[in-house]
């Protein structure tokens, strides 16, 4: 440990030079791998973070990744999905960026508050300690204090997950305001851990406009330029493009960055994100991260590729399936597929692990209750149907419409949160005889509120977090379909993001009709599953299992949903 960074850590959270290390920390212990986006947002920096975390994993190393998003919101939460996405929950109910989707599910571990971070919840960190006087009447700054706690939250990662490696991605792009303090805190770590301790990947885009027929590089170097105005010499730069890079760009890229060429990589698009990992593999990356970090692999080759042999299975299976299946997905937000993100990857885990191509077709709800599709011409050519997650009163009717022609036809379908309370909506009209049935969400005057907001939410004020949140634990009845899938467990877990629950006064109502309740709370008429078992496949779950599905191990509902679509396919 140099003398510097002896005396940094014995400063004090007043001095000039403040650059806080949690107790049990260890300089030179755990490494760092910061990855860094240029040109444009939306690059697959996520991807390549979870590709090369799952290539480490692979070789012995535990990982543990961080995503840094530089808005001011302290989560995911309020976002809306048409901007930004999918909101991705996390064990512990933290609203998250849907990256820590893409890193649970290459690297197969869950993730919780500590592996994500933003500007709101950095500065509310940061004003909470000043409100305390932990500054010691010292003015707070962006330097040293901001860019101190970004580095100790760094840090208290690292003693917390006792991981060889940090795995760092800075999200949106190099040059912008809201992330340049984030990548002077990295300059100092770089500084402060010393230069073998840290490894900086800049992932570009190369341009290729259809008009020109031929790759640009210019704008790419023009990025790679702003991360070195920034201090910040890459070690390895990921050249993102529509088609290989060639030759000739990545000399271009190797000689106005300062980088060798061996380390500037070409990662086209593919058809699947599951097929990037072994993409790069074939790259060296993860050779060229480990010589600058001075590792060695943990495991030997012949444990390595055992490891690679069950995933490459799967990954040949999407590039050649032998059947293909037509999913429908009923939704409002079907204009930005990322608002499904999670939902599209769990379809395909299940189609990779049944040999199949799960096709989907988009159907926008709004479209039906507007008259400009009707569901009959919804359904035409589909194996089975899905309606996503949501909420509100748009597209609803045509959400309703469309379950009562499914469940006539007796078409395999799966509702998801959202979608589980739509189909109880409309087997309460069309079975029950509750005609005005509906969701106190919809429609608050409602005289038969078979959807009602959950007792523990109606004194809260405000949208951010209030949510029933994270991993519950859920009761499978015996003898369902439930329980079948589930591999008969009595008790499982899954992940809830919701305010509103089956109305418990309308469950005998439900169930003296054929409506079954397979899982529930352990404790609470708290309604987490129902099925109809007459059906092919009529499964609505409260909860998402798709943020718990991995191409490894498909979700449950998901695998015998696509399986169902099969058989119905095959019949």
């Amino acid at each position: 440990m140099s003398k510097l960074l002896k005396d940094i850590m014995r400063t004090s959270i007043d001095n000039e030079f403040y650059s806080p290390y949690p107790e049990a920390y260890k300089p030179g212990k755990t490494k760092y791998i910061v990855v860094f986006g240029t040109v444009i947002s939306g690059i697959g920096k996520g991807i390549l973070t979870g590709s090369l975390g799952k290539l480490l994993k692979y070789k012995g190393f535990s990982i543990a990744p961080i995503k840094f998003d530089g808005y001011l919101n302290q989560d995911a939460g309020t976002l809306n999905p048409y901007r930004h996405g999918e909101v991705f929950v996390l064990d512990d109910g933290t609203e998250s960026d849907m990256d820590l989707g893409t890193y649970e599910r290459f690297l197969d571990i869950n993730l919780t508050k500590d592996n994500y971070i933003t500007n709101g919840k950095l500065f509310q960190e940061i004003l909470n300690k000043e409100r305390k006087g932990d500054y010691l009447g010292r003015d707070v700054q962006v330097i040293p204090h901001v860019t101190g706690e970004i580095k100790l939250f760094l840090r208290k990662l690292a003693v917390k997950s006792k991981s060889d490696i940090v795995l760092f991605e800075i999200g949106g792009t190099v040059g912008d305001l809201e992330s340049m303090f984030c990548i002077e805190a990295v300059r100092q770590l770089m500084y402060e851990e010393g230069k073998e301790n840290v490894c900086t990947i800049a992932v570009t885009y190369i341009m290729e406009p259809a008009f020109l027929g031929e790759q640009k590089s210019k704008a790419a170097q023009l990025g790679i330029k702003s991360l070195l105005s920034s201090g910040i010499q890459p070690d390895i730069i990921a050249c993102r493009s529509k088609n290989e890079a060639t030759e000739k760009v990545r000399q271009k890229i190797s000689m106005y960055s300062n980088v060798e060429l061996g380390n500037v990589i070409a990662l086209p698009d593919v058809e699947s994100i599951y097929l990037v990992p072994e993409m790069i593999r074939k790259t060296g990356i993860a050779e060229s991260v480990m010589n600058k970090l001075k590792l060695n692999s943990k495991l030997s080759k012949k444990s390595e590729d055992g490891k690679w042999q069950e995933w490459s299975k799967l990954t040949n299976r999407i590039r050649s399936p032998k059947n293909k299946v037509v999913i429908g997905m009923f939704g409002k937000y079907t204009a930005l597929k990322d608002s499904y993100a999670s939902i599209i990857k769990a379809l395909e885990h299940a189609g990779a692990n049944l040999d199949a191509a799960v096709e989907i077709k988009w159907i926008e709800t709004t479209a039906i209750e507007e008259g400009k599709i009707t569901p009959e011409e919804a359904l035409i050519g589909i194996n089975g149907a899905l309606i996503a997650p949501g909420f509100g009163k748009r597209g609803t009717e045509g959400k309703i419409e469309c379950i009562n022609h499914i469940r006539e036809k007796n078409i395999p379908y799966l509702g998801i949160c959202y979608g589980m309370q739509m189909a109880i909506i409309e087997f309460a009209r069309n079975v029950c005889g509750l005609k005005d049935a509906n969701s106190t969400e919809i429609a608050d005057d409602t005289k038969n509120p078979v959807i009602d907001i959950l007792p523990e939410q109606k004194k809260i004020e405000g949208l951010g977090g209030n949510m029933r949140l994270g991993s519950k634990n859920i009761f499978i009845k015996k003898g369902t379909k439930a329980f079948e899938l589930y591999g008969k467990k009595e008790i499982i877990k899954e992940r809830f993001r919701h305010r509103y629950e089956v109305n418990p006064e309308y469950i005998p109502i439900l169930e003296k009709k054929g409506m079954v309740f397979s899982g529930k709370h352990p404790d609470y008429d708290i309604m987490q599953i129902m099925e109809l078992p007459e059906k092919k496949f009529f499964v609505g779950s409260q909860f998402h299992p798709e943020f718990t599905s991995r191409l490894l191990f498909p979700n449950p509902l998901y695998l015998g949903f696509v399986k169902a679509a099969l058989e119905s396919k095959m019949q």
